[in-house]
């Protein structure tokens, strides 16, 4: 179960509005992040752009890059392609470990750091839309699907002997057509590292846990780039759309509160009245009165047990009732009321009378 840190943890996040006093459920948690993911998913299907339009934003990119003197990406390619034992790892990295340690990161913030989980998902989750939306307004095609004259090798093509991916990015073969290869700005794999680093380095209480937050987004920037599937600006520009979605934490809980403040009047009216409705097929029971049972052919009065119960002088349990003055009722050995002989006897007497006349 999460465990709950003191409400005033806030101090020593990483900033006051990456805490929430709400705990949250796992019921709850993976639905959203699958709804998210579903959505990012087929967006970046949707928003491919036109291909000349891509290409010619990426070599936009190359000339800005030269013009800064920041081409990282040729002599990291040439590395990789160069040197099996560093590209086919590499490619390994590229195309699996943001699918794994994302989720892994998720899920031990929430089960160790719950008053944190809730304003870092939103992190993750608003900037990774953002970043959909620099998919759509700039289509960009990744150096390894430049023209050769541009000295890029495509290392996912290169080695894809080595692995489950073909020559389309990271896609398993077969299945390239259900990527959006130009999809390259910002770069989310660096993203997504950072925000790993970022919750790693806050609230990992360890060395490992230090090391890891430094050095998984930096080796992922340096892969992206030598495996030629992001620009070195894309992988800056996946990191200022994470500290855009880190400013919009705040407003985005905000809203959020107050649209669940407005629907848990109207949820709790709804609940209230079915259940004062209750089922369609309901029955009212039966009103418990004081009346008599009848059962089988016998009458019981109230708080009778068995028939003629007073009449017969015993209490509920079966023994005889006892008389203010505590000796029981009736005479010893009289035969009791009510009894067939007791009817006998008196339906005989006007006979014997009559027969002495």
């Amino acid at each position: 179960m999460p465990q709950t840190e003191a409400k005033g943890a806030g101090s020593r996040g990483i900033s006051e509005s990456l805490t929430s006093p709400i705990r949250p459920r796992w019921w709850t948690e993976l639905p959203l992040i699958l709804l998210v993911y579903g959505a990012y998913s087929a967006g970046r299907l949707l928003a491919r752009g036109d291909v000349t339009t891509a290409v010619d934003h990426g070599l936009d990119l190359l000339r800005v890059e030269k013009a800064l003197n920041l081409n990282l990406e040729h002599p990291l390619n040439r590395l990789f392609t160069a040197h099996t034992s560093i590209g086919v790892p590499a490619d390994f990295w590229y195309a699996s470990l943001h699918y794994l340690v994302t989720p892994l990161v998720l899920v031990w913030l929430f089960r160790s750091r719950a008053v944190h989980y809730a304003a870092a998902r939103t992190w993750l989750m608003v900037s990774t839309l953002i970043g959909l939306v620099g998919f759509t307004l700039m289509p960009t095609c990744p150096p390894r699907l430049l023209d050769a004259k541009h000295g890029f090798v495509d290392t996912m093509a290169q080695y894809s002997d080595w692995g489950w991916w073909g020559g389309q990015a990271s896609a398993p073969r077969g299945l390239g057509g259900m990527t959006n290869q130009y999809a390259a700005m910002p770069s989310l794999h660096v993203g997504w590292s950072l925000w790993c680093g970022v919750v790693l380095w806050r609230y990992g209480r360890t060395p490992l846990m230090k090391t890891l937050a430094i050095a998984y987004p930096l080796l992922t920037t340096v892969v992206v780039m030598g495996t030629a599937n992001h620009y070195f600006l894309d992988a800056v520009a996946g990191a200022v759309v994470m500290g855009i979605g880190l400013l919009l934490v705040r407003p985005v809980q905000g809203a959020a509160a107050r649209v669940r403040a407005r629907l848990r009047p109207i949820v709790t009216t709804a609940l209230a009245a079915r259940r004062a409705e209750g089922p369609a097929d309901a029955t009212p029971a039966p009103a418990a009165t004081d009346s008599s049972i009848v059962s089988a052919g016998c009458q019981t009065s109230a708080g009778e047990r068995i028939p003629h119960q007073r009449k017969l002088g015993t209490d509920p349990g079966g023994k005889p009732a006892a008389k203010p003055g505590g000796k029981p009722c009736g005479n010893k050995g009289a035969r009791p009321a009510g009894r067939a002989s007791d009817t006998g006897d008196s339906a005989q007497t006007p006979a014997r009378g009559a027969a002495r006349t």
